[in-house]
């Protein structure tokens, strides 16, 4: 029996960082993790504001206050690195189990590499990797958590939309057959947009300010989708578009099934999943009149509106799926982190005892 937390450091402490700092308190008594240290480019002052005060997700729910290179959180101490590079900080004397990249800046198995160089033990990562190669696992938590063997050094936690996706289409290409999915990611506006018109990307639409239009985006949830589900591989595509809200995304999903279905049976399927087995508490199910700001700071990995599904002729099913694509996702990356930590723990098995 394991005496003491997991040892956490974040790299990065944006969007994603403080949403996992702030879900793994929220958790309350028994996490098995702990975050010791954050690394990030900003100075102490704007780390202690954005802790304590969040746009939208309100106000830190206990103590946040900095002294020293210390970020005291709830009587804990954070220690605050200003790093600009991997190799720049000694990751091994801060003496962690794991290390969240959340920058979201490396997606190679060489830039991981740098991290573990450096002392990392191994690296969960916010963010899909560039190529399947690049990671030993992609986990999508409800799905695949239980590949991991504790032996992997380098693993992606894939993406929010991914995240939302992939646990349904299991779901139902089990249940019903899965012949083609079409994909339309409606997502609230990111920070590679800008406020107003201003050379923010190389993708000329991300130079129009975020709250002023509706903005189709590039998007790798098909490519993502069918590493986690390889039997639908070449039947997927998607698109994204940016819409102007802060937070809550969603998923318009169409599906040509391999045998007749109907609204009735497809809602079954998604409502008892939601109620019991094994994506209990990581997809839920809704028919109430909801809005996306109703999903904020929701903790599934999706959520579907039974009152979106629709089935046109016997086999076209459409549906809708909400997400917070920060909490969710930060959530996400809390319980694959907790059975990666376990599983390695696991896979140290002491001496034999000889004779």
């Amino acid at each position: 029996m394991r005496n003491r937390p997991f040892r956490i450091a974040l790299n990065g402490y944006g969007r994603i960082g403080r949403c996992v700092l702030r879900a793994l308190h929220e958790r309350g008594a028994g996490a098995q993790l702990e975050i010791v240290a954050l690394n990030d480019l900003a100075d102490q002052a704007s780390i202690e504001y954005l802790t304590r005060f969040d746009s939208t997700h309100g106000r830190f729910p206990g103590e946040v206050r900095v002294e020293g290179d210390c970020l005291h959180i709830n009587g804990g101490c954070v220690k605050v690195l200003r790093q600009s590079t991997p190799e720049a900080i000694d990751w091994a004397a801060l003496d962690i189990d794991l290390l969240f990249e959340c920058s979201g800046l490396y997606t190679s198995r060489a830039d991981g590499q740098r991290f573990l160089k450096a002392g990392a033990p191994r690296v969960l990562f916010s963010q899909p990797m560039a190529s399947e190669a690049d990671a030993d696992a992609t986990i999508v938590y409800g799905v695949n958590q239980h590949a991991l063997s504790g032996a992997e050094k380098l693993v992606s936690n894939a993406s929010c939309t991914t995240n939302c996706g992939v646990p349904l289409l299991k779901l139902l290409n089990e249940a019903v057959g899965i012949e083609y999915v079409s994909i339309t990611t409606i997502h609230s506006a990111m920070n590679d947009q800008p406020v107003i018109d201003a050379y923010h990307h190389e993708d000329l639409r991300r130079t129009r300010s975020a709250f002023q239009s509706l903005i189709p985006v590039s998007t790798g949830l098909a490519r993502g989708i069918e590493r986690l589900l390889p039997d639908l591989h070449g039947r997927i595509q998607a698109k994204a578009i940016r819409v102007p809200t802060v937070n809550v995304s969603c998923l318009d999903i169409t599906i040509q099934t391999a045998r007749d279905t109907s609204a009735a049976e497809i809602n079954r399927i998604l409502r008892d999943a939601a109620t019991s087995g094994p994506l209990q508490g990581l997809i839920a199910y809704t028919e109430m009149p909801q809005v996306s700001c109703d999903f904020n700071h929701d903790p599934h990995s999706a959520i579907v509106d039974g009152s979106q599904t629709r089935v046109s002729g016997p086999r076209l099913v459409n549906l809708l799926a909400w997400f917070d694509n920060e909490w969710g996702f930060a959530n996400r990356m809390l319980d694959v982190a907790e059975h990666y930590l376990s599983a390695s723990t696991q896979s140290i098995q002491p001496a034999p005892v000889k004779d």
